[in-house]
Formats: structure tokens, sequence, C-alpha cells
């Protein structure tokens, strides 16, 4: 048996997780245009979603988890975004980085077992940490500058960090570094190393002053020389070792992040919905939606959202039925891609239907519309989806 089969996933049950999640969605949308104007930390949505149990929904059950899958962290996820964006973020991340080291078992046990213990009982998120200012991100080649370096009781971490995504709440960050050799001329290694947030050595700049997603607190992490205990080195390999890299965190990322900016998506349908029925101008005696221009550019909604629909639902269901694989990698990557460009595409048609009202600051759509833009953004990116398929499409290696 494989590692990544050694923890299954339970079979979703939605109807009670989602509906919480719908809940919840509902209650962050009535102060999510507040956050995005002033760019302020939305500490309150967490308490809410701790008190709903859902700060755990990606926990192993063995480790007092809800041990959910991922197609429930999607639905979860997806919810949340059409309530508030840059709170799924947050969860997003971390429901992914407690479920990667269940389903790979390559991270350290004792290391991964506090985490998850803390994730249960309380307020207590994580993130990786891997974009850097001269490396830029790491999907695209390089060594990182961030070192870790060895001392008789474990590591000393230093190195900057861009877009340190939930920053303000944020318990532990998982760094990608590479090793500075004591003496000697090692070769370096490169890998993940755990830093307890509020350590001696780690501070923020607050530069984070987006388009979208303003209120996830994404700023430039300084890590001057960080202590932390040996086993905080989670997963640390010659840097030859990481390729081919292991599927399970690319198909998380991939389908997690599609769900969220397809919820954005939804919630922009939802809004010109509305609108269309409430919008009666004096000279057609009736409102929008009877209008067949109007009924047909919803229905190009419609079919842009079913058809990202259709991709999560069947991608994180073949996931955790049927495990991981580099090929399942590769067609999330796609999927990644297809329902970010269709979510950004449905928010496009919505604001040409609407006009100006769509602009005004008044109204959601202009937010929703900067928000799914960073779909774009978030890695992999678009460019290299395409590359990736294209190549293998054409047999070059």
């Amino acid at each position: 048996m494989t590692a990544a089969h050694r923890y299954a996933a339970k079979q979703p049950e939605p109807s009670a997780l989602v509906a919480k999640a719908e809940e919840l969605s509902a209650e962050f949308a009535l102060t999510a245009a507040g956050y995005d104007r002033s760019g302020a930390f939305p500490f309150a949505n967490f308490e809410a979603l701790r008190a709903a149990g859902l700060l755990s929904l990606t926990v192993p059950e063995a480790a007092g988890g809800l041990g959910e899958g991922l197609a429930t962290a999607c639905n979860v996820v997806g919810r949340i975004a059409a309530g508030e964006p840059s709170t799924a973020l947050v969860l997003a991340m971390h429901y992914i980085y407690c479920a990667v080291p269940a389903f790979t078992g390559s991270w350290d046990a004792t290391a991964t077992r506090q985490l998850w213990q803390d994730s249960v009982e309380g307020i207590a998120l994580i993130n990786v940490m891997r974009v850097e200012p001269d490396l830029g991100t790491p999907a695209r080649g390089g060594m990182p500058t961030t070192t870790a370096t060895p001392t008789e009781r474990g590591w000393r971490i230093s190195g900057h960090k861009l877009y340190a995504t939930g920053s303000p709440i944020l318990r532990y960050l998982v760094v990608w570094a590479r090793t500075a050799p004591a003496g000697g001329n090692d070769e370096p290694r490169v890998g993940w190393f755990l830093v307890p947030n509020g350590a001696p050595g780690v501070s923020y700049v607050e530069t984070w002053d987006h388009l979208g997603m303003r209120a996830t607190g994404s700023h430039d992490l300084i890590l001057d020389g960080v202590e932390i205990p040996g086993h905080f080195a989670l997963d640390v390999r010659p840097p030859a070792a990481w390729m081919p890299p292991d599927p399970v965190q690319p198909v998380w990322n991939n389908l997690v992040l599609a769900a969220l900016y397809n919820g954005i998506a939804g919630a922009a349908r939802d809004w010109l919905s509305r609108y269309l029925h409430e919008r009666k101008p004096s000279n057609l005696g009736a409102s929008l939606a009877t209008l067949p221009r109007f009924q047909a550019a919803v229905g190009e909604i419609e079919a842009l959202l079913f058809t990202n629909a259709r991709l999560l639902t069947s991608l994180a269901a073949e996931a955790d039925g049927a495990g991981y694989t580099q090929q399942l990698a590769g067609q999330t990557s796609l999927a990644k891609y297809v329902v970010t460009t269709n979510a950004i595409r449905a928010v496009d048609v919505a604001l040409a239907l609407v006009g100006n009202p769509g602009l005004s600051r008044a109204n959601p759509l202009e937010r929703h519309h900067r928000d799914v833009l960073c779909g774009r953004i978030h890695v992999p990116q678009d460019d290299m989806i395409l590359l990736g398929a294209g190549r293998a499409a054409l047999h070059i290696s």
C-alpha cells in the first residue's frame, strides 16, 4: 500500500457541512465590502469558522479532525468564497496543507501531529511561504535564497518571502528554504521548514495593497535568524529528489483554488439574477429579466458554471476514490485553467450586460470582478499549464 492510500478520506456527506458553509457565507457577505475597502483582516470570520467546527475539516479523524476529502473541501471553500473570498483563500491554504502530509506521509511525523492537534483545538492556521523577491515563484525553477543553517539545537532560518497570505492569523509558516552547510562543500538540500508565526526573528512588512483579495493580509515575510528545533525540518531533499513532484499537492491546490474562483463567479451570477429581476425601466414596463438578450447572456454564464461544476465534481471524486497519480495532477492543472478562465468570462459577461451599475463600488459585481481576476495569478499560472499540456500532447519531454 502506497503512502497516498494509507489515509483514506471519508466520502463526502455534503448536507451538514455544506449547509454550515452556506450559512457562514451569507453572514460573511454582509461585511465583505467593508473588508475589501479597508484591507483589514477578517478575524471575526475565522472565529465563526472555528465555532462551526470547519477549521479541522481536512485534519485526519485519527488526529481529531473531520477527515474530509477533496470533494468536501472544494464544496466548502467554494461556498465561503461566494460570501468573502479573502477568507476562503486563507481557509483553502489551511485545508490543502493539513491534507497533504496526511496523504503523502512525507512530513516529519512529530511536527505534523502538532500541526493537526493545534488545528483541532483552536484557531491554528497554516500556509506555505515560497515566493521570493529574487526567485519569484519556485514553480518556474530555481533554488530559494532563504537559508536553513544547522545549529546545535536544530536550524536557523533567514530569508525574505512575498505574499504571506493569512499572515495576521497564521499559527505556522511552512517555509521553502535551502540548507546552508555549517562547513565543508556539501551540496545544499531544499525543502520545507516549519516556523511558528511570531517566533523571535519573524516580522512582516505590510506591503499588501492589491487589486483583489484585499483582505488576505498577504504581506512580505522577513525571517531573521529564526531558531527552530531539528524535527521542524519537515521534508528536506536533494533538489533532484523533488522531480517529479508528488501529485497530491498539485491536485489539491488546483481543484481547491479552482473551486474558490468558481464560487466568486457564482456569487456574481446570483447578484446579476437579482438585479435583472429588480430593474424595471419605465419605458419597458417589465424587468430586464424578461428580455431575450439578457436571458441568452445569463444562459452563457450558466453554461460556463455548469462546465466548472462538472469538472470539479468529477475530478475531486476521482481523487477521493482512486488516489493520486501524475496523470490526475496534469488533468487538474487543465481543470484549474478551464475553471478560472470560465469564472472570469462569466463575470465579464455579467459586467458587459449591466454596464455602468456593475462597475459602481456600491454593487458587489465590481468587487467580484477584481477578486476573480486573481485566479490567473495563482500557481500554476495559465502559460505554465498550457505549456505543459502542449508538450505532453506533442510527446516532448
